[in-house]
């Protein structure tokens, strides 16, 4: 479940009486618990010492209670053994009138009226799984409404069909964006009166909703009218109370969709919440949701958290605007330019979505801006910040209007705060018609005319806040000769889940330039849209990414040309889970890559460990985010040194019919004595981690005719002939001539080593063992074979595993192993004999303090906490004897092993 699925349930189990028999099991419901979890909750003796209470272990005890007992028997819970034994997050007493709860894990105590929890639901989204931050849990509110509108807009489409086609869409989204408006404009008082655009609907509109859409459209009219103008006009004289917003916000068509009675009921529902709690960090990326067919699905997912957002915007700009009013101090004289300089800057955002890196920025600039104003004794002076200076361009048209919206919302808000309700209110409207979103492809635009340079813009105005010019026209701002600081969260896609326009795309940006980038992440287009810009006029760049562009293939295609245009990292957020607000959801792993033309003295990398920040700062960022030399590695066809050649193991294109499960194993030894003969163990990636047992056949061309006369070899063998003959692929339709081998028979004489291909990040050394020559290794996994055991030891060791983290691909933050980036480019020293039977040694320590642990797998060996001791034991010594080679000592951290591989690497490269 999503948060919005889980207000949904709330409001609905909480808008009834509470029933004390049935209550438990439908809020555990709400939260995601499966039915099957709750019965058998219901059914087994409680595991709460309390009477009448329900205890779900490591997650909520709860009662209902009678009347007025709440915080007696909320003390109780709170001081139950069972609470601390079953390792409780919440508890939570109700007697249907109040609710009192609280999150154990320190969080201050909630309580409220029974019928008043769905505006504190998000306190309890850890109950279902979702990791909230503060603001999650304080945006109750913005989900509430996010899911009424979303009921609304769906309703609204039932009965207007034709506002859902793409001819209309455009109007739909309009019109939302129209009541989003007013339901916030009403509750503060920016239209005044109490309630006066729902009450006003309520009381004009018929109960059977004939007229509603005609009493809405005569209000957006008066809205777009200059009071003088109404009497011409021939407004009703109802409409004489509302103000006159200009901004292009209510021009152009009035039209509004037709109402059901539900329409109707859903629109007055949402019309009386309380829309002065509207949070614009979080709204935005939510409600774009309700007007996309394919992200509706996912509704609650798209919120991004202030603190991401941060981890952008804090080390681009912020930190050092703060850094600068610490100095300032109380001298006036310094605050002032700092003022002055912060009017000037420039916040551009080329994937805006629905403006929430836009509106952070403006609300944190706010912020410091005030306490300048504060320090110099000019409380309440009008902002200088002008909301043009926050530029956009987002593919959609309903986030972008959203973004319009959301910094409208900001501006008032941080004047409400500064200036207070009368001020905030005199300078609001009218609005002013200035358009400083654009609607479009922001790798085919020019971003250049649309956030220019100092003295080559001139100003226009739009007839239509939310209308963009089919050729968007350069924009002037009102400050000019500030800094330009490029940030965001632009979508990346790999090569494989590009559309044919992405493709194109991408050609557009990178034809201009020699080399390959076909196999370039989407991301990878804004970072040289950004570098290009810079070239041209001052500024910084930040953007959030998908982690592979700092790794493998992409670290050697994309950053050498980012150096050539000028391009040096200055600080890095190495990889992190930017999580959503789905149930249970990892998130995706991203990294954030601040870049710039000037060689900033300061460098720093932010790293995150169990949700801790640290910082470092550093004289140089790589490609590969580490604080070394700038180095690309790229692909090599062989190892360097001593290695043994290592393979991608034996590629089958059977369609499964040469591999056996355990029951066909049993039924074929049965059958034929000498049938094991032809059965060998198969080890992919998860069959080496697991233990999980796998065989097939591995049949010579000589044994053919014999294997034939085994009907259920034969059986398979033929549906191999079948199968390849069915490929699209040419090679596997000429191996149908083949049909009793893999594609591939490679195997060791004597011994094989095994290498997966994937494993986790958790795991202190990377996973390597070694298999006799009776074993199998398929291609999901590589492979050495019969190579001196001294490699095993190469492959174990952490400074092994440190290369690989640094220059190979990830699946997310797993490990993704290569022989020609990991393998065949690791650096080491030429070895010595004794280096070699030294090496050997450890390897085969390693192996015999595995055996006994017998059966223990490697994925149970390797577990970080619980690795046995002895196994451990053997890994240090490992370490010692290898790490000793590069620098006669252990290396004191990671840092120090990339450092020293980095610099083996360069010479080794130049010497080939």
């Amino acid at each position: 479940m999503n948060a919005i699925e889980i207000e949904e349930a709330i409001s609905a189990l909480f808008d009834k009486p509470c029933e004390p028999e049935t209550f438990p099991a439908e809020f555990l419901e709400a939260f995601g618990n499966k039915t099957t979890t709750i019965k058998r909750l219901q059914s087994a003796a409680s595991l709460s010492d309390i009477d009448g209470a329900v205890l779900l272990r490591n997650n909520i005890h709860l009662k209902v209670c009678q009347e007025g007992q709440v915080s007696s028997v909320f003390n109780q819970l709170k001081t139950s053994s069972t609470t601390t034994k079953n390792k409780v997050k919440f508890i939570l007493v109700t007697d249907g009138a109040t609710v009192e709860a609280e999150d154990l894990s320190g969080d201050a105590p909630l309580v409220c009226e029974y019928g008043d929890f769905p505006n504190h639901f998000g306190y309890f989204l850890p109950l279902a799984g979702i990791e909230t931050v503060k603001q999650i849990r304080d945006s109750s509110f913005d989900i509430r409404a996010t899911s009424r509108l979303n009921r609304l807009y769906v309703e609204l489409l039932k009965d207007n069909p034709d506002w859902g086609t793409s001819e209309n869409r455009h109007e739909m989204n309009h019109f939302m964006a129209r009541l989003i408006f007013c339901f916030f404009a009403e509750d503060t008082d920016i239209i005044r009166g109490d309630r006066l655009f729902i009450k006003t609907i309520e009381q004009m509109s018929d109960r059977d909703s004939a007229n509603t859409n005609q009493v809405i459209s005569t209000i957006f009219r008066a809205l777009n009218t200059k009071p003088t103008d109404r009497i011409n006009e021939k407004l009703p004289r109802w409409t004489e109370q509302f103000p006159y917003v200009n901004g292009g916000l209510f021009a152009g068509k009035v039209e509004v969709p037709r109402f059901s009675k539900i329409a109707r009921s859903y629109l007055l529902h949402i019309g009386n919440l309380d829309w002065t709690k509207i949070n614009p960090d979080i709204f935005g990326s939510m409600i774009q949701a309700v007007a996309d067919d394919e992200e509706r699905g996912s509704l609650g997912m798209h919120y991004t958290s202030v603190p991401n957002i941060l981890k952008v915007l804090n080390p681009l700009f912020l930190n050092d605007l703060r850094e600068q009013l610490a100095v300032a101090g109380d001298n006036a004289r310094i605050l002032l330019n700092l003022r002055k300089r912060i009017a000037k800057i420039r916040v551009f955002d080329p994937a805006c979505g629905s403006g929430n890196f836009l509106v952070i920025a403006y609300k944190q600039m706010r912020e410091i801006e005030n306490e300048v104003n504060s320090r110099r004794g000019e409380d309440g002076r009008k902002t200088d910040i002008p909301l043009t200076n926050f530029r956009g361009i987002e593919l959609r048209d309903f986030p972008a209007e959203v973004a319009r919206l959301a910094l409208i919302i900001a501006e008032y808000q941080c004047d409400l705060l500064y200036r207070g309700q009368k001020e905030a209110l005199d300078d609001f409207l009218p609005l002013d018609s200035q358009n400083w979103i654009t609607c479009g492809n922001a790798l085919h635009l020019d971003w250049l005319s649309l956030c220019p340079p100092t003295g080559k813009s001139v100003r226009v105005q739009s007839d239509d806040l939310f209308e963009t010019p089919q050729d968007p026209t350069q924009i002037d701002f009102e400050n000019e000769g500030g800094e330009t600081y490029i940030c965001g969260n632009p979508p990346y896609k790999g090569t494989k889940n590009q559309t044919p326009e992405q493709k194109s795309d991408l050609e557009s940006v990178f034809s201009k330039y020699k080399g390959s980038y076909k196999a370039c992440d989407y991301v990878c287009g804004w970072f040289v849209k950004g570098a290009e810009y810079s070239n041209q006029t001052p500024a910084k760049v930040a953007f959030v990414s998908t982690n592979s562009i700092c790794q493998g293939q992409h670290a050697s295609l994309l950053w050498p040309l980012l150096s050539k245009l000028n391009q040096k990292i200055f600080f890095a957020h190495t990889s992190f889970k930017w999580a959503n607000l789905a149930s249970h959801n990892a998130g995706v792993t991203v990294v954030i890559v601040g870049i710039s033309v000037q060689n900033e003295r300061k460098k720093y990398i932010f790293s995150e460990d169990r949700e801790e920040t640290s910082v470092r700062e550093v004289e140089n960022i790589n490609s590969y985010l580490s604080p070394t030399g700038d180095v690309f590695v790229e692909k090599r066809s062989k190892p360097f040194g001593h290695f043994s050649a290592m393979t991608l193991g034996n590629q089958p294109y059977e369609g499964g019919n040469l591999f056996l499960e355990r029951a066909d194993l049993n039924e074929l030894g049965e059958k034929v004595k000498g049938a094991k003969k032809f059965i060998r163990r198969a080890y992919g990636s998860s069959e080496f981690i697991n233990n999980d047992e796998r065989y097939c056949l591995w049949i010579n061309d000589d044994d053919l005719d014999y294997v034939k006369t085994i009907p259920f070899i034969a059986k398979r063998i033929d549906k191999v002939y079948e199968w390849r003959l069915k490929s699209e692929r040419p090679a596997t339709v000429a191996m149908a001539s083949r049909p009793h081998q893999f594609c591939e028979m490679k195997s060791g004489r004597s011994n094989t080593l095994v290498i997966p291909i994937r494993s986790s990040e958790n795991r202190p050394f990377l996973p390597v063992g070694l298999l006799d020559s009776k074993s199998i290794v398929t291609n999901l996994a590589y492979a050495i074979y019969d190579g001196p055991i001294f490699n095993l030891a190469i492959i174990a060791s952490r400074i092994h595993l440190v290369w690989i983290s640094a220059v190979c691909g990830k699946l997310e933050t797993r490990f993704s192993y290569s022989n020609k980036m990991g393998w065949n480019t690791f650096p080491i020293l030429p070895l010595t004999e004794k280096n070699r039977d030294d090496l050997s040694k450890c390897a085969e320590d390693i192996v015999l303090a595995r055996e006994a642990h017998f059966p223990a797998t490697i994925a149970d060996l390797y577990e970080p906490d619980n690795m046995p001791q002895n196994l451990r034991e053997a890994h240090e010594r490992n370490d010692e004897v290898l790490e000793r080679i590069y620098i006669g000592r252990r290396f004191r951290n990671d840092t120090e092993r990339l450092e020293k591989l980095f610099e083996l690497y360069a010479k080794m490269r130049i010497n080939k």
